[in-house]
């Protein structure tokens, strides 16, 4: 038997619903993508933002070296495929497949599908990049 909980007003916890009929689009870090909000900023007080990131655009070069400033980053590919460099090499992400990636870690987005979606969560919601050098032995 469960037991119901009646919380007053002020205890009482928002939420956020989105809707893929009406997508919120927000600027990010790359002009060729398109960033859609899922209202996680806002609802969790910025402590946690997930968004679904598209490609416009294949990528035609890559992105350059670069850590998060952030606890992580989080992503999930939904279709197409993400190619990303490390300083131990490639990973090569497909549907299905997901990456954490802990804040400060150096890496760089080397090649995407023409077409691709991923959810990315970043923890807090706050993330800002900051370009780096490319670990030793591997090209800028």
């Amino acid at each position: 038997m469960s037991e119901v909980i009646v919380m007053d007003d002020a205890e009482t916890p928002g939420y956020e619903v989105r809707r893929k009929d009406e997508p919120q689009f927000v600027e990010g870090r790359r002009n060729f993508f398109e960033y859609i909000d899922l209202g996680t900023q806002e609802a969790s007080d910025g402590k946690i933002r997930i968004q679904i990131t598209r490609a416009k655009q294949g990528l035609v070069e890559p992105t350059g070296w670069h850590t998060h400033i952030c606890e992580g980053q989080f992503v999930y590919m939904l279709d197409g495929w993400l190619d990303l460099a490390f300083a131990d090499g490639t990973v090569h992400l497909e549907p299905g497949d997901s990456i954490y990636i802990p804040g400060g870690v150096p890496h760089n987005e080397t090649g995407t599908s023409d077409m691709f979606d991923l959810i990315e969560i970043s923890i807090p919601a706050k993330m800002q990049t900051a370009p780096c050098d490319p670990p030793p032995g591997m090209p800028a």
